[in-house]
């Protein structure tokens, strides 16, 4: 709780963090995951580069403050110019009631991100302004440091990503349960090996559903006494296509990371 509670006195928001005026509806499996009840993710953004004059969704985020969120290394390139869309429900909606585009004033990519090894995958981006907290955009907690969920513990991830292998990225906003797989399991030979770290947290894996391409960036949401927290950062799933068996969604464990979140974002 001493995570959640930090984050709530810093954003001042009315609400408090994770806990969406629109309560998200939580139910069984769904193979490929199902439509979210609009707006029950209110810190879900979309994190977008311009390219030809015109937006593109390509990763997602989770808002943890009034003017940061957070995402994956890996989502960042210096070459692009980005924005973040809050309050997004269908990306094939321009004008969209509930939803605003903010500019980013700067990106900080944790110092020791190693694309090759995929690890220290998490980032912030800083928008330009700080965005009010309404019935469609509100903050997720971080969760306290050092936590591990034990294992099967039920999370959701959500996002925009594409829903099946090649297929095309979703329009509507998607949610799938993922329950957690602990490090001893994921760590298996048959599973992920050696590629998982400790500061990393595995969800799904019964090739039922799983992480997908545009997926990258958005949060694992893990609800605890009451609070909804983002304890991961979708970081990569399997080369042989999604929903994998034994290859479960790989996240930036967030709880690894709150002493350098907390660092950045003082300094910034």
């Amino acid at each position: 709780m001493l995570g959640a509670l930090c984050l709530a006195v810093l954003l001042g928001y009315a609400y408090g963090c994770g806990q969406p005026a629109v309560a998200p509806v939580l139910g069984a499996r769904v193979v490929g995951g199902e439509d979210a009840r609009a707006h029950s993710w209110p810190w879900q953004i979309s994190l977008q580069y311009i390219s030809s004059n015109a937006w593109h969704h390509t990763c997602g985020g989770t808002l943890i403050a009034p003017q940061w969120v957070l995402t994956a290394a890996h989502c960042i390139s210096s070459s692009l110019t980005y924005r973040v869309v809050l309050g997004k429900q269908d990306l094939s909606e321009d004008n969209e009631a509930g939803s605003v585009a903010v500019s980013v004033a700067k990106t900080i990519v944790h110092e020791k991100w190693n694309s090759l090894l995929i690890i220290n995958d998490i980032a912030l981006v800083k928008l330009a302004t700080a965005v009010e907290e309404s019935d469609t955009i509100q903050a997720a907690c971080l969760p306290p440091s050092d936590l591990i969920l034990e294992n099967d513990y039920p999370c959701y991830i959500t996002g925009w990503g594409r829903i099946r292998t090649n297929g095309p990225l979703a329009d509507v906003l998607q949610q799938a349960l993922l329950p957690v797989v602990d490090y001893d399991t994921c760590s298996k030979s048959s599973w992920w090996g050696s590629t998982v770290r400790t500061t990393m947290v595995c969800a799904g894996g019964d090739g039922v559903v799983s992480g997908c391409n545009g997926d990258s960036g958005g949060p694992l949401n893990c609800q605890r006494n009451g609070l909804w927290e983002v304890n991961g950062i979708v970081s990569f799933g399997s080369g042989l296509g999604c929903n994998t068996a034994r290859k479960p969604t790989v996240f930036t464990r967030v709880s690894a990371y709150i002493d350098w979140i907390n660092e950045k974002i003082s300094a910034n």
